[in-house]
């Protein structure tokens, strides 16, 4: 009977070895950044995309933002997509100086779709530029956000990812969860990736794409997760995406658990769903192409599946030291002394980050809970997993209405005060 469940069990194992080495592997290159020659002067024209679902309660916050950027106003425009708003989205947009388009539609419901609805229309229009920027309603954005992507696109970098801050990390211990394990990501993940040449992922906002790339590859992207889709469409066309860790928008967390978990529950039915459709698209390429990133893409692609199969093995650990029904061999391949080390490591990483970024005391105390986050990403994903097939859009309402000043004194008081604390303690 052992050998029976070892069929299962011995492979099973061995996939945990090979992607555990591989994740903590990867998060060791993104403890530092790489070295920057920047290109300072402005040269790129920028759409600047911001789709809104009955935002009005953030929507001119972000458009005051937006129009005071360190680049020349006269290469970028801002356009709004007041999508299916039933409130006065449209009209705060437009008179805080944005270009509005109203789009109402029942059956094609999502950013996706609204997305590809005003890609439409830039490429018919008279006015051409060489990259959109894409927001979410509820961000804001640093002063240097297109300086950053005039540079990397002006180095032929075609689809770039900015950094994902956090606008509200410490209103609730959610969004201060959240907010860590976005830095946390940031780092060990995107950055990491983008150290070694390896493609990072889009991430919904902050995020720039090369017009020649759109008009000639179409956007096409309508799942729930269609920047997740967007990436691998284009990864599969030989177009990696990068990350740019100096080009930083700032987004809204969700302030209750219940929030959290309907946000988290619609990504994981979204990665699912590509799953399903790009991994067999990438193995095939991957190994025909011999690209190391294609294969990459479905490491990627692979994240909730072996988070689930993680934890089906774990439970039958519980069982085995009652009924050992299979050949234990995890130890074998890895010793014990090094799967400690990996152990402690998961728990290193968000301190070492979170010491590198200047954060408030609260969101140290909020670590605490960050193992509670984590670990609630096991019952998100498998009912991501029993709903994958439904498609239906879930909308994160949003109500802190902070100006990007607010965000920038909250920031710079806590660096003015870290860097008093290290004055008196080296007197």
């Amino acid at each position: 009977m052992e050998h029976i469940f070892d069929i299962i069990m011995i492979p099973l194992q061995l996939l945990i070895v090979f992607f555990t080495l591989y994740y903590f592997i990867i998060a060791m290159f993104g403890l530092w950044k790489r070295k920057e020659t920047k290109i300072v002067t402005p040269e790129k024209t920028f759409a600047v995309i911001v789709a809104a679902h009955n935002e009005e309660a953030v929507i001119g916050q972000l458009i005051d933002n937006l129009s005071v950027l360190n680049y020349p106003r006269s290469l970028y425009d801002i356009y709004v997509i007041a999508d299916n708003c039933e409130d006065s989205t449209a009209r705060i947009a437009q008179s805080a100086g944005a270009l509005v388009y109203e789009r109402f539609s029942k059956n094609e419901r999502g950013k996706g779709y609204a997305m590809e609805w005003m890609f439409a229309k830039l490429y018919a229009m008279k006015k051409q530029y060489d990259a959109v920027v894409v927001f979410d309603a509820d961000n804001l954005v640093h002063p240097a956000f297109l300086t950053e992507m005039n540079s990397r696109l002006c180095k032929g970098e075609r689809i770039i990812q900015g950094y994902l801050d956090a606008k509200n990390p410490n209103d609730t211990w959610v969004t201060a969860t959240f907010a860590i394990a976005f830095w946390v990501i940031n780092h060990i993940w995107h950055l990491a990736k983008y150290n070694i040449g390896l493609t990072s992922v889009l991430g919904g906002t902050g995020m720039c794409i090369s017009m020649d790339v759109l008009k000639k590859f179409g956007w096409g992207a309508t799942c729930l997760t269609e920047d997740m889709e967007f990436t691998m469409k284009s990864l599969l066309c030989g177009i990696p995406t990068t990350w740019n860790h100096d080009a930083i928008v700032y987004d809204e967390k969700p302030l209750t658990f219940a929030q959290s978990w309907r946000q988290r529950k619609r990504w994981a039915q979204g990665q699912f769903d590509v799953a399903g459709r790009y991994i067999p698209k990438l193995i095939l390429e991957g190994f025909k192409r011999r690209d190391i990133r294609l294969i990459d893409g479905v490491f990627h692609l692979f994240q909730p599946y072996f988070l689930l199969l993680s934890t089906g093995f774990v439970i039958a650990t519980y069982v085995y030291n009652w009924f050992p029904f299979y050949t234990n061999i995890l130890y074998q391949v890895l010793p014990m002394e090094v799967w400690t080390f990996i152990a402690i490591g998961q728990y290193i990483f968000p301190v070492i980050i979170l010491a590198k970024i200047h954060v408030s005391w609260k969101t140290w105390y909020y670590l605490l809970y960050y193992p509670l986050f984590i670990y609630s990403w096991i019952p998100i994903t498998f009912i991501g997993f029993l709903h994958r097939n439904e498609h239906e859009w879930s909308h994160t309402a949003h109500t802190r209405n902070l100006r990007y000043q607010d965000v920038l004194v909250s920031e710079q008081a806590e660096f003015s005060k870290k860097n008093l604390l290290s004055k008196e303690a080296v007197k």
